[in-house]
């Protein structure tokens, strides 16, 4: 841009007295309104100074006492003394009788004989009892009689195994037919015979197995 072409603008110059206009009535009204002589009343007065004094710092400690020097008095050392020997003695010397030794024999000492005794004798426990005991004999008690109603069926032999239940005083208490030959025939009056009879009492219950056989010609 030409610089003389600047300098003749003349936008230039009217913010230049703008600004002086400005200026000049921001005074005026100051001097109206009583702005600036409050300035100078400010400015007269008195200006208060204090005087600061330097704060010294406390005087340093005095220094330790230096430490008491403890002088020990000299060690005075104890005589060393001169060890002397005494004087030989010529020790008398005795001789001794010769000693005779005999050869000594140990003897092995002597054990006694110690007899074992004999092994305990361990008896064998009894055979258990068999659970149905056969060929048990009667103590007391009656054959049964002959049924008559067999004899008018023309019957004239039987046979009946039963089984007897005894109690610990060797009484039945209870009868049960196995068997019978022919059936049916023979039960009753065996079972009536067997509960009357009476067997060894072994003071527990055991169960027996009795045969009986009928015979018409006997």
């Amino acid at each position: 841009m030409d610089y003389a072409r600047r300098q003749r603008d003349p936008t230039r110059h009217l913010i230049g007295i703008a600004f002086v206009v400005l200026v000049h009535g921001l005074v005026i009204y100051a001097l109206v309104t009583g702005l600036a002589r409050t300035a100078v009343e400010v400015i007269k007065k008195p200006l208060s100074a204090t005087i600061i004094e330097e704060i010294k710092a406390p005087p340093p400690p005095p220094p330790p006492p230096p430490p008491k020097r403890i002088v020990e008095p000299p060690k005075v050392q104890a005589p060393v003394q001169t060890y002397i020997p005494p004087p030989d003695i010529p020790v008398p010397t005795t001789q001794a009788e010769p000693v005779i030794s005999a050869p000594v024999t140990t003897t092995p000492p002597v054990e006694p004989h110690v007899i074992a005794p004999p092994p305990p004798v361990v008896q064998a426990p009894p055979p258990p009892k068999p659970a149905i005991r056969r060929g048990i004999a009667r103590l007391s008690g009656d054959d049964p009689t002959y049924p008559r109603a067999a004899i008018r069926a023309g019957i004239d032999k039987g046979r009946v195994l039963a089984r007897v239940m005894i109690d610990e005083k060797g009484n039945v208490y209870e009868v049960v037919i196995v068997k019978a030959e022919p059936p049916r025939h023979f039960d009753q009056v065996v079972i009536d015979a067997l509960k009357e009879w009476k067997f060894h009492a072994e003071g527990e219950k055991y169960v027996g197995e009795v045969e009986i056989n009928f015979s018409l010609r006997d």
